[in-house]
């Protein structure tokens, strides 16, 4: 029997996590991208890439930190490159009811002392009193994750086409992974820009995100390689696409030197930005319009949704409707 063949269009996270998931399943796949590249130009290029499903329910609900902890399990069964070393939130002593109130609106976390958390990174001793541990939570290097998937998809048997539009005529499903591409067919899609700045400093070494409880500009401290880290980010609600302002700059740089003067010796490698999809309610949305699956709106959770998604629309394919309120028969 010929495997249904599918178009997955568009190479960003989401993209990248449909394609895998069918071609695992046996589906003769085709992932195709206008950019040159995977992530070229999808709002997964600026991700932190945590895997926070619980730091996240400080702003998401519930359906969000359970399909965050679903993905966590299949990112860790897929690839080798997950850190599995937590997320710390820290305030300083004067912004103490910052970390009352996350605490508060999140679970799975063990509270910290100072010896304790100075055990944990041994760079923040002395700077913090206290700080919630969480400690099943972690995260990916970005642009090793969209390697390692575009590997995997290609080892499947998928085709994979850069700089190229898709020919939809022969496909019994596409999958629409196209984020803010698809406005124009996603009528309560809209954009919410996100900044970043990447920089590098050997001199501190964090083992783990740090997510810093600021009262005017909260950020998360993401460590990644060879003394990298990305410094993130502002979620301003616009669709521009221009290039990051100086006012975002300086209160991310600002809230890093206020986490640890050692950041205000860092070499700047990166600054900029990109756009979000969302929908209203800032929850994914999974669209069936006949032969034509619409996978958007993950808003500032791709990295952690994603792999969820995939799996949800691999069900749906396999076995119809009634699998997940996300899922919507138009």
């Amino acid at each position: 029997m010929k495997a249904p063949a599918v178009s997955v269009i568009g190479a960003g996270i989401a993209g990248l996590w449909q394609a895998y998931t069918l071609a695992f399943r046996g589906y003769a796949v085709h992932l195709v991208d206008r950019a040159k590249n995977p992530f070229g130009k999808a709002a997964s290029a600026y991700a932190g890439a945590m895997l926070a499903p619980f730091c996240e329910r400080e702003t998401a609900p519930p359906i969000v930190q359970d399909l965050g902890l679903r993905s966590l399990d299949i990112w860790r069964t897929t690839f080798p490159g997950v850190v599995s070393n937590g997320t710390l939130v820290v305030a300083h002593p004067g912004d103490r009811s910052e970390l009352i109130r996350f605490s508060r609106l999140t679970e799975g976390y063990q509270t910290l002392d100072a010896d304790e958390l100075a055990q944990l990174e041994p760079d923040l001793a002395r700077r913090f009193q206290t700080g919630l541990f969480y400690a099943e939570e972690a995260h990916v290097d970005p642009a090793a994750a969209a390697g390692f998937l575009l590997r995997a998809i290609r080892r499947l048997g998928a085709r994979v086409s850069f700089d190229h539009d898709c020919s939809e005529d022969d496909d019994d499903y596409i999958i629409d992974c196209r984020g803010m591409g698809a406005s124009q067919d996603v009528a309560t899609l809209r954009g919410v820009r996100g900044e970043r700045i990447v920089i590098q400093n050997p001199v501190i070494s964090l083992k783990r995100p740090i997510r810093f409880l600021h009262p005017r500009s909260p950020l998360y401290v993401v460590p990644w390689d060879m003394g990298t880290y990305m410094i993130g980010a502002t979620v301003i609600e616009s669709d521009e696409q221009g290039p990051v302002t100086l006012r975002s700059a300086l209160d991310l740089l600002a809230t890093a030197y206020a986490l640890h003067p050692a950041f205000g010796d860092a070499r700047i490698v990166g600054i900029d930005a990109g756009v979000r999809p969302a929908f209203p309610d800032n929850v994914p949305r999974i669209l069936v319009r006949g032969r034509r699956i619409v996978v958007n709106g993950l808003y500032r959770h791709g990295f952690l949704l994603a792999p969820a998604l995939a799996e949800l629309v691999a069900d749906y394919l396999a076995g119809g409707a009634g699998l997940s309120p996300l899922i919507a028969e138009e």
